[in-house]
């Protein structure tokens, strides 16, 4: 039997603003070791099918590649991490809105099974950090000697403080269904997050563990069990799987039924129901394995304070930054110099376009700063500045009332759409690389220094032929400036022909 590996990429990280956006959301960023955490993610699983004790004992499972579930928006990025990693994908699953982890494991699964092939899912969030995975490994390998045998699995996190930003697993009897030594217990029940006083109740007492949203289970297990508690969610997930189209490297679930589907979690929509104390199912048995590891779910900026390298004044300080008597406090600077004085227990995170100052204490209400900008229709809770695309990415730097500034840049080999605007002009000048340009029924090339000029209304094309990226600075002129002024004729990357997104 095989571990198939389901990476769930679809959380916004609206605590981590601003450098967490809406449409460049926190597992694509690199916030913690060398990579983003998606690829962290991924190259997690180097090296588990040779990890040693507690694995099942019938030899090392194989461990197939990772099936990635994630937002239709967030797709070409995806694929672009995993291509700078050199991995494929078993599939690349696209939900077309987020309705929580149960519906996207409920449409990740059938990809997985088939009548000769029921592997074990190994379902993990792509926005954590394990700083150990040797003994993620571990833990692994005894949670597939379990789910083998049919048992739901999750990792509890052994506490290391009286956390109350998590929520809490009471462990039960021993499980003794697999050579897994003292590591497995049954499933008392999930508790949600505490208080201070009850969360220091549960470090002391020994029997609670941090939920970490970690889970394995066969295929067919999953599936029975999510029909049987939330039929209402098996059966949209399986008409929008019914309706699967594949495009281009991506599967893309039916729409309006995922978008009927009903939000809810893994844990509220069947491991609840299976705990000892919810008299569990008899052909359902919840264990948890104890995970050691070194885990953070960084769902906030203190978390990332918590598990970086601190200097002698308890600070982590990334970028450039200056800081006078500045004590336990995170400063992220991406673009420039970010001075402190006077601080202690804060949180200073500066990027292009937005700079977030806030006590560590009241972190947990950043979300609330995005949805004031989000009901105020402010670009800043769904993109960057810099705006990444298929084809590369482009930076606003300048703009009026009738005139935009963007610098662009087009990777080798890539293309825009064929499009046109109904509204703006542009005017196009190559500071590096070689430009293909078609405009109208013309096709020529641009070098550095040269410019062309692309009047309202007419078909146009911007490509790089060369072996280098392009970059050009684009001037747009015209009464309406939105990014929903475009028409497309043609799109190697099969977007629509006529968008409403944000983004040539």
């Amino acid at each position: 039997m095989s571990i198939q590996p389901v990476i769930l990429s679809g959380g916004a990280g609206t605590r981590l603003w601003p450098l967490s956006r809406e449409l460049y959301p926190k597992q694509l960023l690199n916030l913690y070791g060398e990579q983003s955490m998606l690829q962290e993610t991924v190259k997690r699983l180097d090296g588990l099918s040779h990890a040693g004790a507690g694995s099942a004992r019938d030899g090392q499972p194989e461990v197939l590649a990772p099936v990635i579930v994630c937002n239709e928006e967030h797709r070409f990025l995806v694929a672009e991490q995993l291509r700078q990693l050199n991995r494929q994908a078993e599939a690349i699953v696209l939900e077309p809105a987020g309705r929580n982890t149960a519906p996207a494991l409920t449409v990740a699964a059938p990809v997985t099974r088939t009548a000769q092939h029921d592997p074990v899912l190994l379902v993990m969030p792509a926005d954590h950090v394990i700083r150990r995975p040797e003994r993620f490994h571990e833990a692994v390998l005894r949670g597939f000697a379990l789910a083998a045998q049919g048992c739901l699995v999750t990792f509890g996190i052994t506490p290391t403080a009286a956390e109350t930003g998590y929520g809490y697993i009471r462990t039960g009897a021993r499980c003794s269904l697999a050579d897994v030594g003292d590591a497995a217990h049954y499933i008392a029940s999930f508790v949600e997050k505490p208080d201070r006083k009850t969360a220091e109740q549960y470090l002391s007492s020994g029997e609670y563990l941090w939920n970490s949203g970690m889970f394995m289970m066969r295929a067919s297990v999953w599936l029975e069990a999510i029909g049987r508690f939330r039929e209402d969610i098996y059966k949209d997930c399986c008409q929008a799987i019914t309706q699967a189209q594949n495009d281009r490297d991506f599967l893309r679930v039916g729409r309006d039924a995922f978008l009927a589907c009903a939000s809810d979690s893994i844990d509220y929509a069947v491991m609840e129901k299976v705990t000892r104390d919810g008299a569990a199912p008899a052909d359902h048995q919840a264990v948890v394995v104890a995970l050691d590891a070194g885990w953070s779910d960084v769902g906030a900026w203190p978390a990332l304070l918590e598990i970086s390298d601190r200097d002698d004044h308890g600070n982590v300080l990334k970028g450039d930054v200056v800081a006078i008597d500045t004590f336990d406090s995170l400063a992220f600077s991406q673009h420039r110099l970010v001075a402190t004085v006077g601080l202690k227990d804060t949180v200073v995170v500066e990027t292009a376009d937005a700079v977030m100052v806030a006590h560590k204490d009241h972190a947990q209400k950043i979300k609330d700063i995005v949805a004031a900008l989000k009901a105020q229709n402010r670009p800043q809770y769904q993109t960057h500045r810099r705006v990444y695309r298929p084809w590369g990415d482009y930076e606003g730097i300048d703009i009026g009332s009738r005139y935009q500034v963007k610098r662009i840049t087009v990777n080798p080999g890539a293309a825009l759409s064929l499009q046109m605007h109904h509204h703006r002009a542009e005017h196009w000048i190559v500071v590096k690389g070689t430009a293909r340009v078609t405009r109208g029924d013309e096709v020529f090339l641009i070098t550095e220094n040269e410019s062309t000029y692309i009047p309202v209304g007419v078909k146009h094309r911007l490509e790089n032929p060369g072996s280098l990226p392009l970059e050009i600075i684009e001037v747009q002129s015209g009464s309406y400036l939105g990014e929903d002024d475009i028409v497309r004729f043609e799109d190697v990357y099969g977007r629509e022909e006529h968008t409403r997104s944000l983004s040539e």
